[in-house]
């Protein structure tokens, strides 16, 4: 009896032993977790990537635009969207036999202007031989001196013609190669290898090049190689360099990444309602073909990269006590956004730490100098309590920075 009345005791004890201990434990967790007036993140080491996002617009590298340097109606087409063609492929024609009419009217001009050539020719030669005979009657005093003078004025007037002759064969042979070049246009061709991405007539329609020459097809160079335009911000411009890495996303591919390279950046600014940005291109690679020009893209460029540095979240750089808790004059709100932390101590009190932060990403900055360690925990924000917002217990509200 005596040994299970001793066992109930000890038990007893036991049990209350591991009351007290729960309790305990739960007291120093909520002591810990009003400790401090302050919402910290941890100091650690890690990978930083800075990166510029914007949109953009997927395009070909080189877009042709064919049109026609002649006006007519449109006889045939023989291409069509996304046909492929070869430089100097038929793609279109327009009715040449308003051209062929010219062709023949200028080539019969030509003939005309060889035939009075030779008619010209032998009058020279007769008018040259009535000079020569004349002299001779002269020198017999058979004729007058005027006689002789009309003689040499018919034929120098004869070797003049013969030089309008041939000035306007020129011209006639001239108007007979503008007439067959135009004929030739008629025959709409392909400057360059490519696809045609645009078809802007039809069989039967009318095409007038008096003012401004038409454009009929689009046709892309080559669209396994693309680009994508996209606008820069004038505060993210200067971050971004030719040759770094980028990457975009597209609607017609959910979740797949494209990978591109900046390839220019466009010095002429675009201001739309004073907003002021730079075309930045990013060269891309479309072996499979999937990209097609039109689309949106939303790229981001990698401006900078770090595998492993002292890192500290972004927010702490951003977090200034609020005026109750601040305690040193000397200090400026704009100091403790820019380039200062606080340091939350283990007992925690908290001070500020100056830092040179570097590159960023959208959580981290990079830790160039400063007073901070790995493992340090630096403040993000103010604790909320049951006090309200912003306010910490009363065991903490004389608490020194």
């Amino acid at each position: 009896m005596l040994a299970t009345t001793t066992a109930r005791n000890y038990g007893l004890a036991g049990a209350m032993i591991l009351t007290t201990a729960v309790a305990y434990g739960y007291w120093r967790h909520k002591e810990s977790d009003v400790q401090t007036p302050y919402i910290t993140e941890r100091v650690d080491h890690g990978p930083i990537i800075a990166t510029v996002t914007a949109t953009g617009t997927l395009n070909p590298v080189t877009i042709v635009q064919v049109g026609t340097y002649v006006s007519g109606t449109i006889q045939a087409l023989d291409v069509d969207f996304n046909s492929t063609v070869k430089k100097g492929q038929r793609v279109a024609k327009i009715d040449p036999a308003p051209f062929q009419v010219k062709v023949h009217q200028a080539a019969a001009n030509a003939v005309n202007a060889r035939a009075r050539l030779e008619k010209d020719r032998a009058d020279l030669e007769l008018k040259k031989v009535t000079l020569s005979r004349n002299k001779t009657l002269l020198s017999k005093s058979l004729i007058s001196q005027n006689d002789l003078d009309t003689a040499k004025s018919n034929y120098d007037q004869a070797v003049a013609e013969i030089a309008l002759d041939k000035a306007a064969i020129e011209q006639a042979d001239a108007l007979l190669e503008e007439a067959q070049i135009n004929l030739a246009y008629t025959d709409i061709t392909s400057p360059v290898d490519g696809v045609v991405v645009s078809r802007n007539v039809n069989v039967g329609q009318t095409v007038a090049a008096s003012f401004q020459t038409p454009t009929l097809f689009l046709i892309a160079e080559d669209l396994t190689k693309m680009q994508v335009d996209t606008n820069a911000s004038e505060s993210d411009i200067g971050w971004i360099r030719v040759d770094q890495p980028a990457s975009f996303t597209v609607d017609a591919y959910p979740g797949k990444e494209f990978a591109g390279t900046v390839a220019q950046i466009r010095k002429a600014p675009i201001t739309v309602q004073n907003v002021v940005t730079y075309d930045v291109v990013i060269a891309v690679d479309n072996s499979s073909l999937e990209l097609m020009p039109g689309m949106t893209a939303t790229v981001t460029v990698t401006t900078a990269k770090r595998e492993s540095v002292l890192r500290l979240p972004i927010r702490a750089l951003r977090f200034h006590p609020q005026p109750q808790f601040e305690t040193a004059p000397s200090v400026t709100r704009a100091a403790q956004r820019g380039q200062s932390v606080w340091l939350v101590k283990r007992d925690g009190t908290a001070k500020r730490v100056g830092v040179k932060a570097g590159i960023q990403d959208d959580r981290y900055a990079e830790v160039l100098s400063g007073g901070l360690r790995d493992g340090d925990e630096v403040a993000i924000a103010h604790r909320v309590s049951a006090a309200g917002p912003g306010q910490v217990p009363p065991s903490f509200a004389g608490m020194r920075h």
